[in-house]
């Protein structure tokens, strides 16, 4: 019996160790790429179905924020958000992957076009399922690595009532990523004797991944999206939100941040934002920051354009050497509407340098597993509502995007982002965050299992999450195609605990894997 229990304690703590057991070795010997990656944002004004809608706006201005991952040197993929800013469709977001082409016409003028497919909408009965396709064509100058463009765009939500021609714009910014191949994940190197010209001799990037909770007080005259009477939104509202940050100097950094409703209103309400921040003093345990936001943001609000602007400031106790809790206040407002509030939360911040090495001589380093994964999710019988006495269930198909950060060999956390596409259901989507335990690899080591659970917040389009809160257990299988890229497959509950929503999920996908460099803290 005692050598059983010996034989429990060994391996339970083998398999919770946070780290492998690895010799240190150079940084020198460490392989690595670099990917020059594209962000674009974009602007496509799209004409509404005033004909059979006359009560709507002629336009809503549609504006994309997108991740483009070059392929080879004219092929290039990626993701993208799409967020209503003028218009009165203030509330419409939508999440999709793309396809494009990039080709030199002559010198510094390109062909560039895409194919967009996505999820997700605002008023239901605008967009249906939700489902929409969004092709692109056009001209682009570029110079330096960063360029703009014009382009002919299409916009249909197939299913639904807005199809839209017309001529969009774009400006593109750069962005690198330094990584080195997955397998490589979770090994301790040592910068000896590194030389000049080594690829990993560049300066590390900070950057910070905040996990917040928002309280919005409304204030002036916001108000409700009810048909009959737009009643005043008196009611503070509750938000769940992912941050992140990138400096671009010790004190200068660039952020972007989203947030969904899980008390105060039915769930439907979010928000997203990017803009740039600023600390004017830090010291070992405290940092003070301000920022500026610009973004969009609706929901279960009045009908509005949905352009929002969000200045804030705060303060950080740090109470390890990456880790902070975080308190911040600010001032939340619609640049064209009514919605206005006083905002106060707090978080939880983690902080990284990664990508390269720092100024210390000897200094250790890890590589850090990272998976990005997109991914198809079908949930089955999920209760909705469209009055007390309208209630029913559909097959929702939605489009997911997630990004998991192992924490060693066997742990990971994650956040995920789903829109619908199907199922009558245009305007749902969700947010969760959770975390994770990874099987030992078996099947010539191309396989493992994975058991997590995610919660968070979800709602809209009737699905009858109550306010919002949900939860989702799964289990699943990867495969290991090559050491870069994974098929997932995966399957659990999806469950509301204050609404009525209780059914199967079934999730399927691919998993896009790299290891980063990150100073050892």
């Amino acid at each position: 019996m005692n050598s059983k229990k010996h034989y429990i304690v060994f391996f339970l703590f083998s398999f919770f160790s946070f780290s492998s057991i690895h010799s240190q070795e150079s940084l020198s010997s460490l392989q690595g790429k670099e990917l020059h990656n594209k962000v674009r944002l974009n602007f496509i004004p799209v004409e509404m179905p005033t004909d059979e809608f006359p009560s709507l706006k002629p336009t809503m201005g549609l504006t994309g924020l997108h991740y483009q991952i070059p392929i080879n040197d004219w092929l290039y993929g990626g993701a993208a958000f799409h967020f209503a800013v003028t218009g009165d469709q203030g509330g419409l977001f939508t999440l999709g992957a793309e396809l494009g082409i990039n080709k030199q016409l002559y010198k510094n003028i390109y062909l560039d076009a895409n194919f967009h497919f996505g999820g997700g909408g605002g008023y239901r009965y605008l967009v249906n399922d939700g489902g929409f396709i969004n092709p692109n064509i056009g001209l682009q100058y570029k110079k330096n690595d960063y360029s703009l463009g014009i382009q002919y765009s299409h916009v249909n939500f197939y299913s639904g009532e807005i199809k839209s021609n017309s001529v969009s714009f774009f400006v593109e910014i750069p962005s690198i990523l330094r990584f080195t191949d997955y397998d490589k994940a979770h090994q301790k190197f040592v910068a000896d004797n590194l030389s000049s010209d080594s690829f990993w001799s560049k300066p590390a990037v900070k950057n910070v991944q905040q996990v917040r909770f928002d309280f919005f007080k409304p204030i002036g005259n916001s108000r409700k999206d009810d048909a009959n009477n737009q009643e005043p939104l008196t009611e503070t509202l509750y938000v769940i939100g992912f941050e992140y940050q990138k400096y671009l100097n010790e004190n200068t950094f660039l952020f972007a941040h989203t947030d969904a409703i899980y008390k105060g209103l039915r769930a439907g309400f979010m928000d997203l934002f990017v803009g740039a921040g600023y600390h004017p003093y830090q010291s070992k345990y405290i940092n003070i920051f301000g920022k500026l936001g610009i973004g969009a943001a609706g929901g279960r609000v009045a009908p509005e354009g949905g352009l929002m602007i969000y200045p804030s400031a705060g303060i950080d106790l740090k109470i390890f050497k990456n880790i902070a809790i975080s308190g911040h206040g600010g001032y939340y407002r619609a640049i064209a509407g009514d919605l206005e509030a006083y905002t106060y939360g707090f978080g939880l911040k983690y902080f990284g340098l990664n990508g390269g090495t720092s100024s210390e001589e000897n200094e250790t380093y890890h590589t850090q597993g990272l998976r990005f994964e997109v991914q198809n999710q079908t949930y089955f019988d999920v209760a909705k509502f469209d009055s007390p006495d309208n209630r029913y269930t559909v097959d929702l198909q939605l489009i997911g995007l997630k990004i998991n950060y192992d924490l060693n060999k066997w742990l990971y956390i994650a956040g995920e982002a789903g829109f619908a596409y199907d199922g009558r259901s245009g305007g749902y989507a969700h947010g969760l965050v959770g975390g994770g335990i990874y099987s030992p690899r078996f099947f010539n080591d191309r396989m493992r299992g994975f058991l997590e659970i995610m919660a968070g917040a979800g709602g809209g389009a009737g699905v009858d999450t109550d306010e919002g809160i949900i939860t989702r257990p799964t289990l699943g299988l990867s495969y290991d195609v090559t050491n870069q890229v994974s098929i997932i497959a995966s399957g659990g509950r999806y469950y509301s605990p204050f609404g009525n929503v209780n059914s199967n999920n079934i999730n399927i996908g691919l998993s896009f894997n790299l290891s980063t460099l990150s100073v050892k803290n």
